[in-house]
């Protein structure tokens, strides 16, 4: 695949609205000094913790030719001055660019599919990845860059001979969707799920839905929108708002080619299923997973993928790191989900750990689910209560969880005996005393949390970690 097109002078100018005419041939676009390229256009990027403006003279060092800023930046060279690009403020001037770049790629023939969720959505990317490159040539978000600055950059690196360009678009405010989406235009859209998520600053569910469905109000009047069948709420919303609409998943609410086919759950846990004559076998664990899949399988059957093709594709995904990971840790089985959590995705991570098979015990350890805003005690109680109704054997609540389980540490609930740490370092320690060394632990919490952190004390206990296997988690 070859390297993004150039940008000249005129090109920034006219991106950015900007007077006047100007030399200049950027190969790229870069917020970044640490990998700033010869010849490449900088955008000072002011946040929270650094100015990229204290960074110009150093970019132009390390080879910049040209800078857009919002302000003065210190310590420029004679002669810098006239590299500048002057504009109101460079994060709008980031997306400005994408925008521009966003039209020439579509005049070059790159369709683009843009996927958000409250949970589920960097999973849904990858699977539809691997099946759209069965025939495209794919160009998509690296990681979870899915914010106002992961996205634009996501579109200036994209290369002209790209096929089709993939979006992951998240959110944690009001009008965040609405932004993303209007510089990526994109003709597929996909909603995995709406759940409670970034509550602090979207305020209810209500919020969170209405933040989601931004992207099926974006998406082209003429493309499809292609939604999950939880909630209910989701579905109805995207058909009030745009025609075209898919939806996938085990009810009866989700379209009847898009609901699976003898769905079965294999021996190391992970779900398999019938769609459009083939058989699926999912890498990634959860019942939940399936629906995924099939919108991942969706889109690629709109963008002329063959079944087989995009079938096999799916198969071959195994879980991103700390996202449904299984891990062996001696003779345990560990399922390590620490990138994110909202009371949706622990519910279904605890479903999966309950639906498996565990023959040495059923453990789960669940870490602060943050960003919830004034409800976040509620929520709390509400997924611990859940939790103590599975059957499981142990459930070690760490920081808010544990703050919710009160009094409770030490009794029986459930069935499942309730622990509580503040750390995951004291949860180690009570998991180090209590587990006999077979049992299936699920490790869920928000990325803030790490309870990563507790896989390292459990292999001085137990042994090595290590994927299993079978893969599968």
């Amino acid at each position: 695949m070859s390297a993004p097109a150039p940008w000249t002078g005129e090109a920034v100018r006219a991106a950015l609205g900007l007077p006047g005419t100007g030399p200049g041939l950027f190969p790229a676009v870069s917020t970044d000094t640490r990998t700033v390229g010869p010849g490449d256009l900088f955008v000072a990027l002011a946040g929270e913790r650094f100015d990229g403006h204290d960074f110009v003279a150093e970019a132009f060092a390390r080879g910049a030719a040209g800078a857009v800023v919002h302000s003065e930046p210190r310590g420029l060279a004679p002669g810098d001055e006239s590299r500048l690009f002057r504009v109101e403020d460079t994060l709008v001037a980031l997306g400005a660019l994408a925008r521009f770049r966003r039209r020439e790629l579509g005049a070059r023939g790159t369709r683009v599919v843009a996927i958000t969720g409250s949970s589920g959505k960097t999973t849904v990317k990858e699977w539809t990845r691997a099946a759209l490159a069965a025939r495209w040539r794919v160009h998509a978000t690296k990681g979870n860059l899915n914010n106002r600055i992961g996205v634009p950059l996501t579109i200036l690196s994209t290369p002209p001979d790209t096929g089709m360009l993939l979006l992951e678009v998240g959110t944690s405010e009001p009008g965040e969707i609405g932004i993303l989406t209007a510089m990526a235009a994109p003709e597929t859209g996909v909603i995995t799920t709406v759940g409670p998520a970034h509550l602090e600053k979207l305020g209810s569910l209500e919020g969170v839905l209405v933040e989601k469905t931004a992207l099926a109000v974006g998406t082209a009047p003429d493309g499809w929108v292609l939604v999950g069948d939880d909630p209910p709420a989701l579905a109805a919303r995207a058909r009030e708002l745009r025609p075209r609409v898919r939806v996938a998943g085990w009810t009866s609410g989700a379209d009847a080619d898009l609901q699976p086919e003898d769905p079965r759950q294999e021996e190391g846990g992970n779900w398999s299923f019938g769609w459009s004559g083939q058989r699926v076998v999912l890498g990634v664990p959860g019942r939940h997973a399936v629906t995924g899949a099939l919108l991942a399988l969706a889109v690629a059957e709109l963008h002329s993928v063959p079944p087989a093709a995009a079938a096999e594709a799916v198969s071959s995904v195994q879980p991103m790191g700390m996202r449904g990971e299984r891990r062996r840790i001696g003779g345990l089985t560990a399922l390590v989900d620490c990138y994110n959590a909202n009371p949706q995705s622990v519910g279904a991570a605890l479903a999966t750990l309950a639906e498996g098979a565990a023959p040495g015990g059923r453990v789960a350890v669940l870490g602060s689910m943050l960003e919830l805003g004034p409800e976040s005690p509620e929520w709390h109680r509400q997924v611990l209560a859940q939790a103590l109704a599975l059957p499981l054997d142990l459930v070690v609540a760490v920081g808010l969880f544990a703050e919710a389980a009160g009094g409770m540490g030490g009794t029986k609930a459930g069935g499942a005996a309730l622990l509580t740490a503040e750390t995951p370092e004291e949860a180690a320690e009570l998991l180090v005393q209590r587990l006999s060394g077979g049992e299936t632990l699920l490790l869920k919490g928000s990325r803030g949390v790490a309870l990563e952190r507790i896989i390292p004390l459990l292999e001085s206990a137990f042994g090595d970690a290590g994927p299993t296997a079978a893969g599968g988690g």
